[in-house]
């Protein structure tokens, strides 16, 4: 049972890749070069219970992969990550609940990237703190990597911009896993 409760976040990740997919083929208009990956949940979207499902999903597999980190956690620093991580789970879920086209979507889907982020820059100081290098320094390039990226490509949609942002956290959550 713990072996899969430590793998809840790499099931996570296969979860939203599996949602974007499913979603994808369900909408044949959808283009990544043109739209935003919320579009699949949206108004639009044939199906889209599919895609807000699936954050919800995703968002419940996230946080519970979060608890098993602070049950894990050596450092009140990997446990402050960990909040960080339960958190961004939250609004991924409330991403799902509040999907584009209403009111609340636009600040749960900025807050779940930021909370990442967040999550990310506090397990970087853990791992420098406890001298592990190799997994201090990689999480240090994909702090400063992510946010540079997101704010210096010109990307020519919100689509690829969300990609490469997923494309960050599962390295996050590689790293995670392997050392936890």
């Amino acid at each position: 049972m713990r072996i899969l409760w430590r793998l809840t976040g790499l099931i996570a990740v296969f979860s939203a890749w599996n949602t974007i997919y499913l979603s994808v083929s369900k909408n044949p208009w959808f283009n990544v070069f043109k739209h935003a990956l919320s579009d699949l949940g949206g108004p639009r979207a044939v199906d889209s219970w599919i895609y807000n499902v699936g954050l919800i999903v995703t968002g419940a597999l996230a946080s519970t992969y979060a608890t098993y980190l602070a049950k894990t956690s050596t450092s009140k620093i990997s446990t402050y990550a960990s909040s960080f991580i339960f958190i961004a789970g939250i609004f991924l879920a409330l991403i799902g609940l509040f999907p584009s086209g209403t009111r609340p979507h636009v600040f749960v889907s900025t807050w779940f990237f930021i909370q990442v982020w967040m999550a990310l820059v506090a397990s970087t100081i853990d791992f420098l703190f406890k001298k592990q290098l190799i997994p201090g320094l990689t999480l240090l390039s994909l702090s400063i990597i992510g946010p540079l990226g997101a704010l210096l490509v010109k990307w020519p949609s919100v689509a690829l911009l969300e990609i490469y942002g997923i494309i960050i956290i599962n390295a996050y959550v590689t790293v995670l896993t392997r050392k936890f």
